[in-house]
């Protein structure tokens, strides 16, 4: 597996594996809830920790759900993690059943040969894993973190995108829900956000032709029926999901 940060169109979004033309965006949106819940679900049954990041991670700050115009989702997890994901479950496939009666779900999860670079080399490999809908090939980034400087900057974690968390920033982990199952989320998480998207992104109630809803607490297309039936009140910030300090990821298995 061999990948860059991305690409311009939609097709950077898939696994050329599985894909068999874009999406509608009814399709993608129930992807990526269904993708997300496996996700989740999958590694805590197994004992593996992980947690939300990036644009996944701003989804959950404003309503605990994906953002309705992302593509992919991202995730992390520490590099022990992803050394165990490397040699006891590369290229495994995992099914899921949804709860709501739709159809049975498989998904791939692949990792990177080269996940144990820890630096951004050409920059062509800073994906180190990818969880995969093997019915249309979109999926989930998975990145690990390191201390990869440990006597110059200790207590420094970093991927090979070059984004950097200290120590108490990332841990202990909160536990929180998001797209309605048990997840895991850092715990100085409205920092990390302001760090990575300034804190124009915790407040800003239009994006990408999408309205912020406080009554509602959704974003609202433009073309959304609902946009339009709700009465007009000033823009409220969200207040993000429950989140509270998880203790047990003090003493965690990777």
């Amino acid at each position: 597996m061999r990948v860059s940060g991305g690409s311009p169109d939609h097709t950077g979004h898939y696994d050329i594996r599985y894909f068999n033309g874009v999406v509608t965006d009814e399709e993608r949106v129930e992807t990526l809830q269904h993708m997300i819940r496996a996700y989740l679900t999958t590694f805590r049954d197994n004992g593996l920790e992980t947690w939300i990041a990036h644009g996944t991670l701003l989804g959950w700050w404003w309503n605990g759900k994906i953002l309705p115009w992302d593509w992919d989702l991202d995730t992390q997890v520490s590099g022990a993690t992803l050394d165990y994901l490397g040699e006891h479950m590369n290229q495994t496939r995992h099914t899921y059943t949804p709860k709501d009666g739709s159809a049975e779900r498989q998904y791939l999860l692949d990792v990177n040969p080269h996940h144990t670079e820890r630096t951004r080399g050409d920059g062509l490999n800073i994906i180190d894993a990818r969880w995969i809908d093997t019915q249309n090939g979109l999926f989930i980034d998975i990145t690990g973190l390191s201390e990869t400087q440990p006597d110059l900057k200790p207590g420094v974690w970093s991927c090979k995108n070059d984004h950097e968390y200290k120590t108490r920033d990332l841990f202990p982990l909160r536990e929180s829900t998001f797209e309605g199952v048990y997840a895991l989320i850092p715990y100085s998480y409205d920092q990390i956000l302001v760090t990575e998207y300034k804190h124009s992104a915790l407040v800003n109630t239009e994006w990408l032709d999408h309205h912020w809803d406080p009554h509602l607490r959704e974003w609202l297309s433009e073309d959304s029926p609902a946009l339009h039936s709700q009465p007009r009140s000033e823009p409220e910030a969200p207040q993000p999901p429950p989140a509270k300090p998880g203790l047990g990821n003090l003493w965690r298995r990777f």
